[in-house]
């Protein structure tokens, strides 16, 4: 399938991909991360059972703090 993952084309084997399959496929390793689908936000709790599918637009975002 084919993904826009933060702007950029990708292409993902199968029709859909949770989206701690997709963290794990792309290596996205951060501990604070800001999952959106098409602009929804993704729960953390949800990150299991919420389908990334073909055309989807998926953003990741990692929260950094520091001092």
């Amino acid at each position: 399938m084919k993904i826009l993952l933060n702007n950029n084309p990708e292409e993902i084997p199968g029709d859909s991909i949770s989206v701690n399959a997709l963290l794990k496929f792309k290596n996205f390793t951060f501990k604070m991360l800001i999952i959106k689908i098409n602009g929804s936000l993704v729960k953390k709790s949800d990150y299991e059972s919420a389908l990334v599918r073909d055309g989807d637009d998926v953003h990741v975002l990692h929260l950094i703090s520091g001092g």
